[in-house]
């Protein structure tokens, strides 16, 4: 591929020193490894829909003169800009690589506790968002429950260090 060394140092920017560090090949391609990785796709997809569709309801409700808070462009800029960032996360970690699984699974978890806690904000999001924002984290929730399963676990542990 000829984009790689692009992503390479990508990789390292985002991976920081452990960038280089990637899981076996038998276990990348496991077919346990490869059918979580399809369904996070999937429910990646999903989320980019929602997310699509979020900003469309704030562009009809603005363009009807309807008032469209501050905070719910925010939230749908950053959920779509998150998304994105969440699947070359899950595209490098579908390559072998650990830095991208940690950080997918890290986001994975993260990412619904502080969603619902914002949704929970009286009077911060229409109803509409409150929703949206529900089930962004009930389909989050699902992506680290692949990612959190004791086959990736163990297919994306650390390798033994040099002190061992």
């Amino acid at each position: 591929m000829a984009l790689e060394p692009l992503f390479l140092r990508l990789d390292r920017i985002a991976g920081g020193r452990h960038a280089g560090v990637a899981i076996s090949e038998a276990d990348r391609t496991h077919p346990r490894t490869v059918r979580a990785f399809a369904w996070i796709l999937w429910l990646l997809v999903v989320e980019l829909v929602i997310g699509v569709g979020a900003v469309v309801v704030a562009l009809v409700l603005a363009v009807d003169g309807e008032p469209v808070s501050f905070a719910v462009w925010m939230r749908t800029l950053v959920v779509l800009a998150m998304t994105v960032t969440l699947f070359y996360f899950a595209w490098r970690a579908r390559r072998g690589w650990r830095w991208a699984y940690q950080r997918l699974r890290l986001f994975a978890q993260i990412f619904p506790i502080i969603t619902l806690v914002m949704a929970a904000i009286p009077g911060l999001y229409p109803l509409w968002m409150v929703s949206e924002q529900i089930i962004f984290s009930l389909i989050m929730i699902g992506i680290a429950d692949f990612l959190t399963s004791d086959h990736m676990r163990r297919a994306f542990a650390a390798p033994p260090s040099d002190d061992d």
